[in-house]
């Protein structure tokens, strides 16, 4: 498994690779920052992300007054070693109090969290389950560990999933164990083509149980 690397475009950007697959870059981060403040205007306060990435969206997040922990989730740790040495701007989020990371796979991260613990877990760990950076990944979309992170939210929990689709699959998976299942487009412009990326959200209405497939 390849890891982690960033070069500098001629267009100035710099873009983030792994696996030797585009992941991102800092030029277009409409999406990653609308994920957060999608989270924050559902009321979390301790959230679960998984996937470092260039940090934007941890950075909308602890923008937020009303954040009050996030634990990263990180499978990468040159991710973080670039930001912490200066390589990649990011040490000062890494640096807050409120910011707690943890380099392991993303599954691991959530099943370490107790039952019932956290108001949302937000998921960009990869492009989505229908165009996968790690095979491995895969997992990560499917029923049992959307189950799980069921069982790691409050009752009235939202899990948020970055996709560059609108996965039906996905769809089914949340709607498995959510009441309620919402799926929002997000227009793009990458270097210079228009496109759309999706956030894929489950949630339960105050008070309720969870969802058992």
């Amino acid at each position: 498994m390849t890891g982690a690397t960033w070069r500098r475009r001629d267009d100035g950007a710099t873009e983030l690779r792994v696996n030797g697959v585009f992941v991102m870059d800092d030029r277009e981060t409409s999406s990653e920052r609308e994920l957060a403040r999608q989270v924050v205007d559902l009321g979390a306060a301790e959230i679960l992300v998984g996937g470092l990435g260039l940090g934007y969206t941890l950075r909308e997040l602890l923008a937020a007054d009303t954040v009050g922990r996030v634990v990263v989730a990180e499978l990468q740790p040159e991710i973080a070693g670039w930001m912490r040495d200066g390589t990649l701007p990011g040490a000062d989020l890494l640096a807050d109090a409120r910011t707690e990371l943890v380099l392991d796979d993303v599954r691991t991260v959530v099943a370490d969290q107790p039952p019932a613990s956290l108001d949302a877990i937000v998921l960009d760990v990869d492009n989505g389950p229908d165009f996968l950076v790690h095979e491995a990944n895969s997992g990560v979309y499917e029923s049992t560990f959307v189950r799980t992170c069921a069982e790691r939210l409050r009752p009235d929990g939202h899990l948020c999933v970055w996709s560059m689709d609108d996965s039906p699959a996905l769809l089914d998976a949340l709607a498995a164990a959510f009441e309620d299942v919402a799926t929002r487009s997000i227009p793009v412009r990458l270097q210079d083509r228009d496109e759309r990326y999706w956030i894929l959200t489950g949630s339960r209405p105050t008070g309720s149980a969870i969802v058992r497939a």
